[in-house]
């Protein structure tokens, strides 16, 4: 059943088509005048029948309005008197479809169940992007958030490669799908592949494809992860694990935006943007022949540097909150306590925000009460208590001594890295590779 508003100035179209909807199992109000259904058009309708001409104004007038307030509604505008350039007028302020009069009632229908069934399809597709960018949603307002998408705004709108790095848990996937969400490719495809997780057999077959009888088992062709991906991104996560032979392959393919399938003769062209990302050291797997220089120059156009949590600790409330929401089905707890927050912050969470969402769901799942207390994570997790495990902690105040060494030697030498490197005994490249890791910057 829809909720449908008939204007019309005749009483018999209100009275015959108003009877005809109702016998539908629709609920109609009708209207003579453009006074009359401008009141009415307070409540909320799923469609709008319009007549053109009117005693008091024109409905095409109106069109405009009515869509300004009802955005949802479908619009069917119906006239005895109709011309070419009233159907543009119309189609243009947001009409779903004209009609001439006299009305053929099973048109009208038609007409009708085409204009609601698009607009639920549509209110569909926007509720499923919706859930889609808040399941895929990177959160938190601390600058080094901020920096990041700010990053990702600036790079999603070119077309070039981009290689993310970051520690596992970070949330190096999310990057990728905000910069597919906000190119020019957003409405093509997102595919990605995790690299560690395919067998070395199946690596090259799973991204370049296979025709119909090129190994033992394949009796049928079938398209590989590039063309899976065109128009759209191919996300190539863990790329540091591809072995030699499909980094070889993988190379050529960037080089020429075509790929062969195995056991084809020919190439078949892709329109395709790759983004990768890694946790590991791609430059000190060049040096070691791990990876190949020239895959890493391809890949490694736009660098994108994810923070790990412990460099964005106030946002771990906001995720944290996030988090426990996104889990509340079937569970009881629905709050934290100040004091339990405070412990979650001045965690190190080598995990990062994967073992964050970890540490909620399971925290939430066994609780008994509807707040989340202190000691109940302590209980769960005890490495909570001291922020960290003694190793971990550890680890922290090395980090943080080993920030303040170099930012001395830096300031002493007025950020000149060759007298620093000199003065601290470090090769000059090993310099610049540890500032970067500490997130150190010049002032």
């Amino acid at each position: 059943m829809a909720r449908l508003l008939l204007v019309d100035d005749e009483p018999n179209i209100l009275k015959s088509v108003g009877g005809a909807l109702e016998r539908e199992g629709h609920a109609v109000t009708t209207a003579g005048h453009l006074a009359k259904a401008r009141v009415e058009a307070v409540n909320e309708f799923d469609a709008v029948l319009l007549d053109v001409w009117l005693p008091d104004g024109s409905g095409l007038d109106w069109l405009a309005e009515l869509k300004a307030l009802q955005p949802n509604c479908v619009v069917i505008m119906i006239s005895g008197h109709a011309q070419l350039s009233d159907a543009v007028a119309a189609t243009r302020r947001g009409a779903f479809d004209f009609l001439e009069k006299p009305l053929s009632l099973e048109r009208l229908l038609i007409t009708l169940d085409n204009g609601l069934s698009l607009e639920r399809m549509r209110q569909e597709r926007l509720r499923q992007q919706q859930s889609e960018e808040a399941r895929y949603a990177l959160l938190g307002s601390s600058r080094a958030m901020g920096d990041l998408l700010a990053t990702i705004a600036q790079v999603a709108q070119g077309d070039v490669r981009v290689l993310i790095r970051g520690e596992n848990g970070t949330g190096k996937e999310l990057v990728a799908r905000q910069l597919h969400r906000q190119s020019r490719r957003a409405d093509g495809p997102f595919v990605a592949v995790n690299c560690a997780a395919l067998p070395e057999h199946l690596i090259e077959s799973e991204l370049f494809g296979f025709e119909k009888g090129a190994f033992t088992g394949a009796t049928r062709s079938q398209p590989g992860k590039f063309e899976d991906a065109h128009g759209g991104t191919l996300f190539l996560d863990e790329v540091g694990d591809l072995p030699q032979a499909a980094q070889a392959k993988l190379l050529r393919v960037l080089e020429e935006s075509s790929v062969r399938r195995l056991g084809a003769s020919r190439e078949r062209q892709v329109d395709v943007r790759v983004v990768a990302a890694t946790n590991r050291d791609l430059e000190d797997m060049v040096t070691t022949g791990g990876f190949r220089q020239d895959l890493l120059f391809r890949l490694n156009v736009v660098p994108i540097d994810v923070p790990p949590l412990r460099d964005h600790s106030d946002d771990v409330e906001t995720l944290a909150l996030h988090f426990l929401k996104d889990s509340l089905g079937g569970v009881r707890a629905r709050r934290f306590s100040r004091e339990a927050l405070d412990a979650l912050r001045t965690y190190s969470f080598p995990g990062n925000v994967r073992q964050l969402r970890n540490m909620v769901e399971r925290a939430a799942i066994l609780s008994s009460s509807e707040e989340l207390s202190k000691a109940h994570l302590l209980k769960l997790f005890p490495e909570l208590g001291a922020g960290g495990s003694p190793v971990q902690a550890f680890a922290v105040s090395m980090e943080e001594a080993e920030r303040d060494i170099v930012r001395g030697a830096l300031s002493a030498c007025g950020w000149n890295v060759s007298k620093a490197a000199e003065l601290l005994k470090l090769e000059r490249s090993h310099l610049h590779k540890k500032i970067k890791a500490l997130g150190l910057e010049r002032p």
